[in-house]
């Protein structure tokens, strides 16, 4: 069996560009999904119970990027969540479904609350029963409105969801912070492989990048290797407007739950039982607003275009140039004065 190397985020760097960029007041970050207008901010918050309700969704549309409400209730409390966040001017909105039970009647729900997106939301998404969701969704409620599915870490896997019916489609399987598939099942695909490998195809449908995204440098890394846009949690879980209560320990510092939905905690609440463990439940440090994240983020993806001397998303894709670094070179890449012994 001939093996192919596969490469993650940080095995990679992107090589500086001859840049005429002044300001970054002059880099448009505007990518679009399609059927939709252009989002001024290429982030989408991720469809978990930790991460997304109507807070969240306020907060992404406002700062020009989009929230996808999460599908761990009943059909009437999510379209309700859609409803309000419409009503308190989120502009663009998601909101998830799965594949089985009532999956059909929360779209027609959420559709009717003025939900643009709906995303088909399960782990492991090159699969028969997303497949036969697709259809249902499309047959029963036709073509005018985008659908996003996932996930999928192939080529091959990309190609049937958007031929199935999917506008975009979710890469990355096993990646996430609070993800253990690849330990649990041995399946998975580095993310940024699967983004490479993805990005080849001839398919009119957007390249979500999602899993495995720590900070801006790995969003410009993704959206360099043909990325439309990056789906994050982990990065806004612990913020103001992330579901949950704050939690104080003993050393008094505030904190959030941080988990997968698939882990042991959310199976439970969600379902009242426990399949396959394929997540970890976790507390994250509070960090103030989802709007202080953002702008931290945009700076760190704006000064990325520049150094490759783009001013576009679509400049950087057709100007980046990537090279693979050691393991030393990824030592050399973080601040390492704290690791010095002096």
């Amino acid at each position: 069996m001939r093996l192919k190397r596969a490469l993650c985020f940080d095995d990679v760097l992107l090589v500086p560009q001859y840049s005429e960029v002044e300001s970054r007041n002059g880099i448009d970050c505007r990518s679009e999904l399609n059927m939709l207008r252009h989002f001024r901010l290429p982030i989408i918050s991720s469809p978990m119970d930790t991460v997304t309700e109507y807070k969240m969704a306020i907060a992404m549309g406002h700062a020009g990027g989009l929230g996808i409400v999460h599908r761990y209730n009943n059909s009437r409390d999510q379209a309700d969540l859609v409803r309000r966040a419409k009503d308190e001017g989120a502009g663009s909105i998601g909101a998830a479904v799965g594949v089985s039970g009532d999956y059909l009647e929360r779209a027609r729900m959420l559709l009717d609350e003025g939900c643009d997106v709906i995303c088909v939301d399960v782990a492991h998404g090159h699969h028969t029963l997303v497949r036969h969701a697709l259809k249902v969704l499309r047959n029963s409620l036709g073509y005018n409105f985008h659908i996003m599915a996932g996930n999928v870490a192939t080529l091959e896997g990309f190609n049937d969801l958007a031929d199935w019916g999917a506008n975009s489609v979710r890469v990355g399987i096993g990646g996430g912070s609070i993800c253990s598939t690849r330990v649990q099942t041995g399946h998975g695909v580095p993310t940024f492989q699967s983004i490479l490998d993805c990005s080849t195809s001839d398919r009119d449908v957007n390249l979500i990048a999602d899993g495995g995204i720590r900070n801006s440098g790995d969003m410009v890394k993704a959206l360099a290797a043909g990325a439309d846009f990056v789906m994050v949690g982990s990065l806004f879980a612990g913020t103001i407007e992330s579901p949950g209560d704050i939690i104080y320990g003993t050393d008094g510092v505030p904190t959030k739950v941080y988990r997968g939905m698939a882990s042991k905690e959310a199976q439970i609440d969600w379902r009242g039982h426990v399949s396959s463990v394929e997540g970890v439940s976790s507390l994250v440090p509070c960090q103030g607003s989802a709007r202080d994240v953002l702008d931290e983020l945009t700076v760190g993806l704006k000064s990325g275009l520049s150094y490759s001397g783009a001013t576009t998303i679509s400049d950087l894709q057709a100007l980046s140039k990537f090279v693979v670094q050691t393991s030393s070179g990824r030592g050399e890449s973080e601040p390492h004065i704290l690791k010095s012994n002096i």
